[in-house]
């Protein structure tokens, strides 16, 4: 059985993300209608990028041309932007599907509309919009929750763009939020700390970039083939704390942001991977400990 026609999105917002979402969605067949930001500059620059859909200032009655009302927006603006949008919409909210894009935030912030009698939902994609303009999509996993209306228009969207969608419980938004953080953020934090290190220790930054990528590459790999516990490595996986109690001498040469979170990560490390996570934990705060009783007695 055929889909229904894919009708046309509004695009609120002109950063990374509705650019990048704007222009896979019109690549995959829906019509882009008005791309609003506050500036028209903005809303120009998003336009070209997505290769469609009329420029408008923003807040604006025109984004309700669309059956699709797409929120790309940051956080801490998105409740001000829906009550804007309730203002210009009022009556002819109703039915119509409006969506944001956050990770943390629910689809609870888009009350106002929902009492106006929109479909509304979370259309968010657990990848990074960095510096390239038209990421690929497919594969991507798509955290959705919302209406049953919305999530019927949310998984059609998800399936045109290649992606897979999971739904997600509300109450627990934040726990998959910081899911992606860990594994974006905080990794990308730990690998900038790993190239900083090597340099320190005489290594060119592109070769030491290079390298330690190639190792992690080959560790996530061996993750995805054989599951945490059997690609975990490292001196803890091993018990070598001779060469963890190195490290932490070396540490104490960076700042002290550096010996904070290898302390953090062994200890999450021991926790989530070894299968008996208190003497490693024992040792591990031994370490610590003594280094500090050193430090202090200097």
């Amino acid at each position: 059985m055929s889909e229904p026609p894919k009708v046309s999105v509004s695009l609120v917002g002109a950063g990374r993300v509705a650019r990048g979402l704007g222009w896979r969605l019109r690549e995959a067949g829906w019509g882009i209608a008005a791309v609003a930001a506050p500036r028209i500059k903005s809303a120009r620059a998003a336009v070209r990028v997505i290769g469609g859909g009329s420029v408008c200032v923003w807040p604006s009655p025109r984004v309700l041309n669309a059956g699709v009302i797409l929120l790309a927006v940051p956080d801490d603006a998105l409740a001000d932007v829906v009550a804007q949008l309730e203002r210009a919409g009022d009556r002819d909210l109703a039915r119509k599907v409006v969506l944001h894009t956050s990770g943390a935030l629910t689809s609870a912030v888009l009350a106002p509309l929902a009492r106006r009698g929109a479909w509304t939902g979370v259309l968010h994609p657990m990848q990074t919009f960095g510096a390239r303009a038209r990421p690929s999509l497919e594969g991507v996993l798509f955290g959705v929750e919302g209406h049953p209306q919305a999530l019927r228009v949310i998984r059609r969207v998800v399936r045109s763009l290649g992606g897979e969608s999971a739904r997600i419980d509300s109450a627990r938004k934040a726990h998959y939020h910081a899911a992606g953080t860990f594994a974006a953020a905080h990794v990308l934090a730990a690998m900038e700390a790993a190239v900083q290190l090597a340099v320190a220790a005489g290594l060119k930054r592109r070769e030491a970039t290079r390298a330690l990528l190639r190792l992690t590459r080959q560790v996530l790999e061996n993750q995805e083939l054989v599951g945490p516990r059997a690609a975990w490595t490292g001196p803890l996986s091993r018990g070598d704390f001779a060469t963890i109690r190195l490290h932490w001498e070396a540490l104490a040469t960076m700042p002290a942001e550096f010996r904070d979170a290898y302390a953090a990560l062994s200890r999450l490390a021991a926790r989530l991977l070894a299968d008996s996570p208190e003497p490693l934990l024992e040792r591990l705060e031994q370490i610590t400990r003594r280094a500090s009783a050193a430090r202090s007695g200097q």
